[in-house]
């Protein structure tokens, strides 16, 4: 197939030979008319070529481009009937689903103030809970010093008892 570019110069070609038929050849004397019926035949013939292979593309294109339409609208109409089935379709739960999450709004209504409460609770608990092993602590301490006390008092009265069971012995 011819691009169009060659296209293009054939038909320049064929016109220039169709322009000249009427003038004078190159060898100095004028076309006969049998040359120049020739060339206005062939020059007509490539011109009919030339618009069937037009006619030809362009009904060419045309089918295609019918096609493509019939595809186009075959698409559209599936792409309507998709919408259609989106648009109609509903949840069967949906009725349910809003009950829940209603009664799921109303809990969490309930926990917001169960849930500071609990947390000024669990505060105030580790509060007590710290005072309270401060205290254990303190108590810890004063048992730890009453038993020194304690020992440290026995021990002495032991002292004072020998003492004095020595002073009694030594009496007698």
């Amino acid at each position: 197939m011819a691009t169009p570019k060659q296209s293009l110069d054939q038909q320049q070609s064929q016109h220039m030979r169709v322009k000249n038929s009427g003038l004078i050849s190159y060898n100095g004397s004028p076309m006969e008319d049998n040359d120049e019926e020739e060339m206005s035949k062939s020059a007509l013939a490539a011109f009919r070529a030339k618009e069937e292979e037009i006619k030809r593309k362009k009904m060419e294109i045309r089918e295609r481009v019918q096609a493509q339409l019939g595809r186009v609208e075959v698409e559209t109409m599936r792409l309507a009937e998709i919408r259609e089935e989106l648009e109609a379709l509903t949840d069967p739960m949906k009725k349910e689903v809003a009950i829940v999450r209603k009664k799921i709004d109303l809990v969490n209504k309930d926990l917001k103030p169960l849930g500071q409460s609990c947390q000024k609770k669990e505060k105030e608990y580790r509060e007590v809970l710290e005072a309270f092993n401060e205290k254990n602590k303190e108590k810890a301490q004063l048992v730890s010093k009453l038993m020194e006390l304690v020992n440290e008092s026995e021990r002495v009265r032991m002292k004072k008892l020998d003492e004095l069971s020595k002073n009694i012995d030594s009496l007698g």
